[in-house]
């Protein structure tokens, strides 16, 4: 299954959850089959999100979508984001 690596710094932890949360019927919508969030232990403003998605080709356009960025800048993300489309070895 391709997924969706993406990492960011947030202002505030709890207030980029929320939207992240609220988001999810977003993602499913554009093919997200689940998700898992990080948070880097020496720095817990940096967040990463790993999503499974049902196919890559999705997945990039979601990556890209004004969904996406519309959600990244409500949730505090401040930085440019890092993605990465990755391919199951299984």
């Amino acid at each position: 299954m391709p997924a969706l690596l993406i990492r960011h710094r947030v202002g505030d932890f709890d207030a980029w959850e929320k939207v992240f949360i609220d988001e999810a019927g977003t993602r499913r919508a554009n093919g997200c089959q689940g998700e898992l969030v990080y948070r880097n232990s020496a720095d817990p403003k940096e967040v990463w999100a790993l999503l499974d998605w049902d196919d890559v080709f999705r997945a990039k356009l979601f990556a890209r979508s004004d969904d996406m960025l519309e959600a990244l800048v409500r949730a505090g993300v401040t930085d440019q984001p890092d993605v990465w489309y990755l391919d199951s070895t299984e």
